[in-house]
């Protein structure tokens, strides 16, 4: 059977389109053509390869094959110096295609300025892509996309542990990582890793299991709408650090008192936060031996930053869930708004209840993503498979014991004097909130050392805050200048100096 798998793999490695089996992809294929877009005015050629790579096991046969596109600029004299980008999504379980098909890639979806499917269904130039300034590789995880378990010589599958959860996810795709830079003669690059959602917990573990087993160092790790890091803020401060998403969501939808909502976003958040930490979070600690005025002052103060009224605050005891939240702004409308972009709308089957019914957003998103992912791989780079494209894959159980990663990233930070953090939130994300993500970014470095080298950019928008035309734009040139920035001058050397 072994012999077989090996037979069909060559067969993938074709000049031709590929073309995949019904139940498996080939586990080591490549096929490039060649393009172009015109990205700030300047028509740039490049070329894209779609394929799998395998991820080896312990005894050096393949355990799993992952789908991967690759973009290179052409006509690029001195590689060496070029950066690379290794880019993921979260979930966990969720396919590279977010990030790939709407904010860093070449091509983008067909969606009107906020980010709302139009059809016909499919892609366009994206005039805004990093791809003039750096190359790219999308990853797709084990499971989503392409990207399959591959049968052992028995016939049975791999254990599932060696893929799913935090620490096992972080050491395989290392070492896929590492075959990957090895084949595309990218070891002299300057190299960065971007991440969103659960995919930020990917890429802090990345950066010091590239490190220390590895031994590949990096230049900038970029956090998009990025999770907990393992950093903790349970209670008390779980709480209060919703706020300031509650006042940004609130203030998108009208609902806040005439003072603030007359002002501009930007110029209400500063205040909202400095509540939830100089106020909110000292009357929380205290639970319930907050004297009843006091605990009664702080609900309307809390009412005139959410647009939610005292009374509902009272009843949970000052810490509302951000899922009643949703359920609750806009509940005398008959609306519900969206967890990951609170600017989506939904429509449940009673205006009763704790939460919504449905994702909003979620639901707009895979109406535009899936026909344009599947029609841009298959028609436009050549991919032709029966394999079904995961947009979320099945990953579960996942082992999300011992999450380090936060601290993880800061000693790879705290090793390499080259390496630099930024983080992009939206304000209107729900879920993984801007005001955790300041949070996530202070606690990050406790010793305060190496602040210089933390960067925060927030938008007005959500989780995929590049789904917003002006967002789009500006989240893309603040990567463009976050590369800009992380790359040393030539024989700069990389120490640490006493001033």
């Amino acid at each position: 059977m072994f012999a077989l798998i090996r037979l069909f793999v060559l067969a993938g490695i074709c000049a031709g389109p590929l073309l995949a089996g019904a139940g498996h992809p080939p586990i080591d294929s490549s096929h490039t053509s060649q393009h172009e877009v015109t990205i700030k005015g300047t028509r740039i050629a490049y070329t894209a390869t779609v394929g799998t790579q395998p991820v080896f096991g312990k005894d050096g046969a393949p355990v799993a094959t992952l789908f991967y596109t690759y973009y290179q600029r052409s006509g690029v004299r001195n590689r060496e110096q070029r950066p690379l980008l290794i880019s993921f999504n979260g979930g966990p379980g969720s396919a590279s295609v977010w990030m790939h098909l709407a904010y860093t890639g070449p091509y983008i979806l067909n969606i009107d300025e906020e980010g709302y499917p139009l059809q016909p269904y499919g892609v366009r130039p994206n005039p805004h892509s990093i791809l003039d300034v750096a190359d790219i590789v999308f990853v797709n995880p084990v499971n989503t996309a392409f990207s399959r378990m591959v049968p052992q010589k028995d016939g049975t599958m791999p254990e599932k542990k060696l893929f799913f959860g935090v620490n096992a996810d972080i050491k395989y795709l290392a070492d896929w990582i590492n075959t990957f830079v090895s084949r595309a003669g990218r070891w002299r690059s300057p190299k960065y890793l971007i991440g969103e959602s659960y995919g930020t917990t990917r890429v802090s573990g990345l950066a010091l299991e590239l490190q220390n087993r590895q031994w590949m160092y990096l230049n900038g790790v970029i956090l998009v709408s990025p999770t907990n890091l393992g950093i903790e803020r349970d209670g008390p401060a779980a709480a209060a650090l919703q706020l300031p998403y509650f006042t940004a969501a609130a203030w998108y939808h009208g609902r806040l008192p005439e003072a603030l909502q007359k002002q501009d976003l930007e110029a209400i958040l500063p205040e909202a936060e400095r509540y939830s930490i100089e106020a909110l979070l000292p009357a929380l600690a205290r639970g319930g031996f907050l004297p009843a005025e006091e605990r009664r002052k702080i609900a309307e103060r809390l009412a005139y930053f959410s647009g939610v009224a005292p009374g509902v605050f009272l009843q949970h005891n000052l810490a509302m869930p951000a899922s009643f939240f949703w359920k609750e702004l806009l509940r005398d409308k008959g609306f519900t708004i969206g967890r990951l972009d609170s600017r989506y709308l939904g429509i449940d089957r009673k205006e009763a209840g704790e939460r919504p019914d449905f994702n909003a957003e979620l639901a707009s998103w895979l109406h535009a993503f899936t026909p344009a992912v599947n029609y841009y791989l298959r028609d436009m780079l050549g991919y032709k498979t029966d394999v079904k494209y995961n947009m979320f894959g099945p990953v579960r159980p996942w082992d999300r014991s011992n999450d380090r990663t936060g601290e993880n990233l800061r000693r790879a930070m705290a090793a390499n004097p080259w390496l630099q953090v930024m983080i992009q939130s939206g304000y209107y994300d729900g879920a993984t909130q801007y005001f955790n993500a300041k949070y996530t970014l202070w606690h990050l470095d406790p010793s305060g050392k190496m602040r210089s080298r933390l960067h925060f950019k927030g938008y007005r928008s959500g989780h995929m805050m590049y789904l917003r035309a002006e967002d789009l734009a500006a989240a893309n040139e603040d990567i463009r200048e976050f590369i800009r920035r992380t790359l040393p001058a030539k024989d700069q050397p990389a120490k640490y100096e006493v001033k």
